[in-house]
């Protein structure tokens, strides 16, 4: 404990005994007036007052020390609550017993708006689960449909409905994320694999904008999980595509220390937008005038990697292109 804290709690102990104090302070004093006035020899008087005083001086550390334990085991369960709120000192007086009553129907009214909360998480997540996989059944008929004639007009409805995917598929994965149910599968995944159904996913905008992709085979494996990582990458792959224009390039690296990095050749991010593209609902100078961002994407792939323990970050020059690095290392684990 410090020497500061230390002198703290003395005060606040003494100032807490203080009414007591006071009083042995005035029984003193009557005691003393009455042997003046009516002529009482003093010694007396003053022998079992200093006998007071002195059991009072005998009592006082043990009662500091049961004030102190308290206050300790107190502060004990207020850095472990909720879990402690049961071992709470036996209260000693009926203000401390109206408190400890207050904190169990504070409690109680936690307990009951968690247990709501999560009720009514739970009913909106079903809700829009439904209703993505809804959705997604005019979205395969209207691909269908589109895929039918191999004409322009229904290239441009294509690459329009596959963002509407996109962005149907981001619902869900914001509520994932926003959700206190994990459904996170720890593994050690070939990267190539995940790498090429994100770029299998997305080669149809390749072409059509006529963005070149340099990826080459990395042979490398990382503990993640697959699902929320191909998320992250679908995203970075989808911001690489909507702001590089046409003839760009779009290159997908991984470091021997098994950073990944995806690099484009597009119009690149403010210094000043830079450190807040992970914000939520951030769109920067190029997402304003773009029009088209909905500051949610980079946002995800921050709340994602963070849940992997994978860190990521961006660097761009504007004008000249932007790379999103993500740290796919893990720490080895040995046994002791």
């Amino acid at each position: 404990m410090k020497k500061g804290t230390w002198y703290s709690l003395m005060f606040r102990y003494l100032r807490e005994l203080s009414p007591l104090l006071l009083l042995f302070l005035l029984v003193s004093g009557v005691f003393g007036l009455i042997t003046f006035l009516y002529g009482l020899p003093a010694e007396a008087v003053l022998y079992a007052l200093g006998l007071c005083l002195v059991v009072l001086l005998a009592v006082l550390p043990f009662h500091a020390a049961r004030w102190l334990k308290k206050h300790r085991m107190r502060q004990t369960v207020q850095l472990n609550l909720p879990l402690m709120l049961d071992q709470l000192p036996q209260p000693g007086t009926q203000a401390e017993q109206d408190l400890a009553d207050i904190a169990n129907r504070l409690a109680q009214i936690l307990d009951t708006e968690r247990t709501a909360r999560q009720t009514s998480e739970q009913e909106s997540m079903d809700y829009y689960t439904t209703w993505v996989h809804q959705i997604k059944t005019p979205i395969s008929s209207m691909k269908l449909l589109l895929e039918a004639d191999d004409t322009e007009e229904n290239h441009r409805l294509s690459a329009e409905l596959f963002r509407i995917e996109q962005y149907v598929e981001m619902v869900l994965s914001y509520l994932r994320l926003g959700s206190s149910a994990s459904d996170y599968l720890f593994r050690t995944y070939d990267l190539d694999s995940i790498l090429k159904q994100a770029i299998h996913k997305y080669a149809p905008l390749f072409v059509q904008r006529r963005i070149r992709l340099v990826y080459a085979p990395v042979n490398i494996s990382v503990l993640t999980d697959e699902k929320w990582l191909l998320f992250i990458i679908e995203q970075i792959l989808s911001n690489s595509v909507k702001y590089t224009p046409s003839a760009g390039t779009v290159t997908i690296t991984v470091t021997p220390e098994k950073v990944l990095q995806i690099t484009d050749t597009g119009i690149g991010i403010a210094p000043e937008d830079l450190p807040r593209i992970f914000e939520k609902g951030f769109t920067g100078y190029n997402g304003r005038a773009d029009k088209k961002a909905s500051g949610l994407g980079l946002y995800l792939c921050k709340s994602a990697a963070e849940r992997l323990s994978h860190r990521i970050w961006a660097e761009s020059v504007p004008g000249q292109g932007t790379t999103i690095s993500l740290d796919l290392s893990t720490a080895p684990l040995g046994v002791e």
